[in-house]
């Protein structure tokens, strides 16, 4: 069997965290006086590790950063983490996977404990063998360090692996770790953004992603 190891992101992949996210980038905002009318345009902070996207897409210093992402935290904790949503096909895609064998994990640079949270309420967290996320204080926060994480501890060889997500984050830690990769349409990435980083193969939907490991090569 072609890759028995498989490894998702969360945010994007698995669910739509878009509402609760990106309210919660408006309310730490508001810490500094910066008043977002339309949330939509704070997608881009969907997907990588929220630190650097505060000093990326609003140029906050390493610390404002740091207080930004404890402010976002102030209302994602209790309101934004349930304002998500399971993709269609989700729990029938993993409950296939399952059947076939495969081995799966969640590689997320959310922190553990809330990606923990948003499988347990979504009721897909029995699916996973294991969550490997960021840590509450900002560390391990790369991808390509979760996925390495991922990969050391479970004696993962890479050839019977691959990472499954929709930024651009996620393939490139695909890349870096030595393992293929699967770039989704459904999520957050551009088409531009997740085409030029070549993954090894590029679905447009959950279930192109299900037939892809059903071996149908229609979509390919």
């Amino acid at each position: 069997m072609q890759y028995p190891n498989v490894l998702f992101d969360l945010d994007g992949t698995l669910t739509d965290p878009k509402a609760g996210i990106t309210k919660s980038v408006q309310y730490a905002l508001t810490h500094w006086g910066i008043e977002v009318a339309d949330p939509d345009t704070l997608i881009p902070y969907i997907g990588p590790p929220l630190a650097s996207s505060f000093r990326e897409i609003h140029s906050f210093s390493e610390r404002d950063s740091v207080l930004a992402v404890e402010k976002y935290r102030e209302y994602y904790q209790d309101r934004g983490i349930y304002e998500n949503e399971l993709y269609d096909g989700i729990h029938e895609l993993l409950e296939a996977l399952k059947g076939q064998g495969r081995r799966l994990f969640v590689a997320t640079s959310k922190p553990t404990v809330f990606a923990v949270e948003v499988l347990k309420h979504f009721g897909i967290d029995a699916y996973f063998e294991y969550v490997c996320g960021s840590h509450l204080d900002g560390t391990l926060s790369d991808k390509a360090e979760i996925i390495a994480k991922v990969i050391e501890k479970f004696s993962l060889r890479k050839e019977e692996s691959i990472m499954i997500g929709d930024r651009k984050h996620d393939i490139i830690g695909a890349q870096k770790n030595g393992i293929d990769s699967v770039a989704v349409g459904f999520g957050y990435g551009s088409e531009e953004e997740l085409t030029a980083i070549r993954p090894t193969y590029h679905v447009q939907t959950v279930e192109e992603l299900r037939a892809l490991f059903e071996g149908h090569s229609e979509f390919f």
